[in-house]
């Protein structure tokens, strides 16, 4: 999950944006804009009251016939559109278009920066940056995502090329040493300075700070290395993310050692000799580790299936030793400071302090589970690290033979895929004042006829995000969940929408025919953001039962964790681009999401919408208590040891990338056995030959290096406004507590230091009242988050 990102997948070398022709301010330009929202604008949701829109919500996700009936009705109502609504992607070979139209309008605001000498000129360079930023997004993310999602090989093809095109094009700027020499020099001049707001200052830090990052003020033969050592890390990162395998495909063992594992798969792996050859990857020694009573058999398929391969070791070591070089390249001591000095931590020497408190708050957590477990194991000895999942699986057994209950069985049936919609719209509404808005879709607009789609309106029925939700499996569908910022809101300028209307194209329009609305008091356009959450749930049957897509606790959680990147692009509406939603710091962009999935199954939010999909009966009190005990005790039995498991993560991830690039050839494999040996309370055995080579497995060191910490980080920051603000649960439907963390933290995007989020929404939504240490942020700030800890419950198992 998440973020896990997030989600959205373009490079971020260095950011930009742009006003085009400084134009005049004039009524008549706010009329144009108002006039060309209206033309894109959907139906005022007005015409309809909110209950209506309620029930339609469940039922355009829980009924195919009325799906069907519903999305059929537009093709009489609205003209065919594009993808999303752009008029460009009407066809494959609109991409071209878009691309290239695109970066005409990207050239012009290069060559305007490029050319600037008064100081109106450096007064608008955020903003001018900022937008060339936002064009280079809108068909990097938009064509990403499609080239991913779309079933059709020749839209796959177009997206692609047009993702080269721009990708190439922005490349080209990371070298344009002029456009970095003309920011520096606004951002040294007062008189420019005094006149940008606190949003042009933040963005104009980050673009310095993103030049600086891509060597573009280096010389030109260390710019050349520079670019080289980019290109090697992003060919062996890929190769590592993808080559990983075990260094043995299989174990042989006695097939009578595997009694406890189903004697179906042991059948399936038998040999003609007795012996059985129990795969190293997969299900099987998964299920071989929980289940297998031999302790010897587990301890050969444990050893297995934590060696990698030796080339994916290579691999590896050769990606951290390219890291160092091109930190040191850059003037840092290693990746890990370079990566962090933009983030929350700052420094590796915080993210240890963080990690070392939070180990400490979990560690007797840990020693009460790993009691509970030892009198499974009695006389046969002291537990081992692959005794861990055999006797951990024996207690969640008992747990459910104690519980064993219809009611608990029954849990999915109060958790049709509409009603838990439902429940996000009714939750976001008291809360945030927002709610979820079915919308009828023109020809073209989805990839797919199952996508639906979402107008996110306020309570002026105002409409303020679109949401395209393709949440039902089908062949062939990327299986992970994700929220995807295909568009983030910004403020149209006066000028580009002065521009637009005068263009010889009648058709032409400021966000390319995407979601606009007018700010009617400031009398400015907006580009509203546009996302995509990808999910892979089953599909309600077409015809018969009318049974709907019923979901798991865990699907319910994971679809609430995607709600709430969602929510803080809706709320996170800055007017510009660069700072939106959740164009923030790495390590505090998972706290949205991660903090919603506290609400999923709060009793106080599970009343708003938790109904059998056939009687639409509540869910009792009983089973909420039954849910929250059976949370509660496989928090219990295994909860802590999941958090060591990420600590030792995030530790092995900062010991990496903290190498200096003088340091002598990188032995990955020590390097990990000596943390392990320090923090792991069941540490891999240092001396079975081969040594274990877990990290070869540890696909995150490429996409998340030397912020691994970040999710964890996160769910520490989360559980205590959990606690604070919404009072564990009792203020989790409290329109207060909302407008706090709305206040404080939603509505910012990256637009203010993240430690003043924290502060701020934990100060009661008072400066004056926030905890000095998080206000400055630093080692200590990150000391007393590990001292919060990560909880028990919540972990998935």
């Amino acid at each position: 999950m998440g973020l896990r990102l997030t989600p959205i997948l373009r490079p971020r070398p260095w950011t930009c944006r742009t006003c085009l022709l400084q134009a005049r301010r004039s009524l008549e330009t706010a009329a144009s804009a108002q006039r060309i929202a209206a033309e894109y604008l959907p139906h005022s949701s007005s015409s309809s009251s909110k209950k209506s829109d309620d029930e339609t919500l469940r039922r355009v996700f829980d009924s195919q016939p009325f799906w069907r009936e519903f999305s059929h009705r537009s093709a009489a109502q609205l003209k065919p559109t594009g993808l999303v609504q752009n008029q460009y992607l009407t066809s494959p070979d609109g991409f071209r278009v878009f691309a290239t139209t695109t970066l005409q309008r990207c050239q012009a605001i290069v060559a305007k920066v490029l050319a600037a000498s008064s100081l109106d000129d450096y007064r608008s360079m955020a903003r001018d940056l900022d937008r060339l930023s936002d064009l280079l997004c809108r068909v990097i993310d938009l064509s990403d995502f499609i080239r991913v999602i779309h079933p059709d090989p020749r839209v796959q093809d177009a997206a692609t090329q047009a993702y080269a095109l721009m990708f190439e094009y922005m490349n080209v700027l990371n070298t344009t040493t002029g456009l970095n020499d003309q920011l520096k020099k606004a951002a040294a001049n007062p008189e420019v300075t005094t006149h940008w707001s606190d949003e042009e200052k933040i963005v104009a830090k980050i673009l310095i700070k993103d030049f600086s990052n891509s060597a573009i003020h280096m010389p030109p033969l260390d710019r050349q290395r520079f670019v080289n050592l980019s290109n090697d890390i992003s060919q062996l990162g890929s190769n590592f993310v993808n080559g990983a395998e075990p260094a043995k495909s299989h174990v042989s063992v006695s097939a009578n050692s595997l009694r406890g594992l189903d004697p179906m798969l042991v059948q399936q792996i038998k040999r003609w000799n007795r012996t059985a050859a129990v795969p190293t990857a997969g299900l099987i020694p998964r299920l071989a580790l929980r289940s297998v009573h031999d302790e010897s058999a587990r301890r050969q398929v444990y050893l297995a299936t934590r060696t990698a391969h030796p080339r994916q070791i290579t691999r590896l070591e050769e990606l951290l030793a390219k890291r160092a070089e091109l930190a040191q390249l850059s003037g840092h001591a290693s990746f890990a400071h370079m990566t962090l000095s933009d983030k929350m931590a700052k420094s590796p020497e915080a993210v240890g302090n963080f990690l070392a408190s939070l180990a400490g708050s979990n560690r007797t957590f840990v020693q009460e589970e790993l009691a509970q477990l030892q009198p499974l194991k009695g006389a046969a000895g002291r537990l081992q690290p692959w005794d861990h999942a055999y006797y951990t699986h024996q207690r969640v057994m008992q747990h459910a033979q104690a519980r064993r209950s219809r009611e608990l069985s029954a849990v999915p049936e109060f958790f049709s895929l509409g009603t838990v919609m439902q429940g996000l719209s009714r939750l976001f509404d008291r809360l945030f004042g927002v709610r979820l808005v079915p919308q009828e879709t023109a020809a073209g607009e989805t990839w797919n006829a199952d996508v639906r789609r979402l107008d996110v309106v306020d309570e002026a029925d105002r409409h303020i995000a679109v949401i395209y939700c393709d949440l039902f499996s089908r062949p062939n569908k990327h299986p992970n969940p994700a929220h995807f910022t295909l568009r983030c809101a910004r403020e149209i300028s006066a000028e580009e929408v002065a521009e637009c209307a005068s263009t010889l194209d009648a058709s032409a329009h400021p966000n390319d025919g995407m979601a606009t609305a007018v700010d009617r008091a400031a009398q400015t356009l907006r580009q509203l953001p546009t996302i995509a959450l990808v999910c892979d749930f089953p599909e309600p049957p077409a015809t018969g039962s009318g049974r709907p897509s019923l979901l798991s606790e865990h699907s319910v959680r994971t679809l609430f964790h995607e709600m709430g990147h969602a929510v803080h692009s809706i709320l996170g509406q800055t007017r510009l681009q660069s700072i939106s939603g959740t164009r923030c710091a790495t390590d505090f962009a998972e706290l949205p999401s991660v903090l919603m999935e506290r609400f999923a199954t709060a009793p106080e939010v599970l009343a708003l919408y938790a109904r059998h999909w056939q009687t639409d009966a509540p869910l009792s009190e009983s089973m909420m208590r039954g849910m929250e005990q059976d949370r509660t005790a496989h928090g219990s039995i295994y909860g802590a040891m999941e958090n060591e498991s990420q600590i030792l993560m995030a530790l092995v991830d900062q010991a990496y990338h903290t190498l200096p690039a003088h340091a002598a050839a990188v032995d990955s494999t020590a390097l990990y056995h000596q943390v392990a040996s320090t923090h792991a309370t069941l540490p891999d055995p240092a001396d079975s030959n081969p040594r274990t080579s877990w990290q070869g497995f540890f696909g995150h060191l490429y996409g998340y290096g030397a912020t691994y910490y970040s999710y964890i980080f996160d769910r520490a920051i989360a559980n205590k406004l959990w606690e604070d603000v919404f009072a564990n649960g009792q203020a989790a439907v409290d329109r207060r507590a909302g407008e706090r963390y709305k206040n404080e933290v939603l509505r910012w995007g990256g637009g203010r230091n993240g430690w003043l989020c924290v502060a701020g929404v934990l100060g009661s939504g008072n400066a004056a009242n926030a905890d000095g240490r998080l206000v400055e942020g630093g080692d200590e700030a990150m000391r007393e988050v590990g001292r919060w800890g990560l909880g028990r419950d919540g972990v998935s198992g």
